[in-house]
């Protein structure tokens, strides 16, 4: 596992545990990992994390609007 370092100003009043979370659903959200790796990078269960997620206004549900279209497309009524 990677280790990185950084300085963030004391106005942000985020711990060691926030920042890491708040990274582990960011690369959740954009794909790079997933629920479960992300929980583990953290050291929380899968649906704690998952839970969290709202915390940062990310979805739990990763589906993307063109998904979501050809999913629509197929559930249509075929009429005629």
């Amino acid at each position: 596992m990677k280790t990185f370092q950084i300085e963030l100003p004391e106005e942000l009043e985020w711990s060691e545990a926030d920042l890491r979370l708040f990274v582990a659903v960011k690369l959740y959200e954009a794909g790079k990992l997933t629920a479960g790796r992300a929980a583990e990078t953290v050291g929380m269960t899968k649906r704690a994390f998952l839970e969290s997620l709202g915390r940062f206004g990310v979805s739990m549900f990763q589906y993307s609007g063109e998904e979501l279209l050809d999913d629509l497309e197929r559930v249509k009524p075929r009429v005629g």
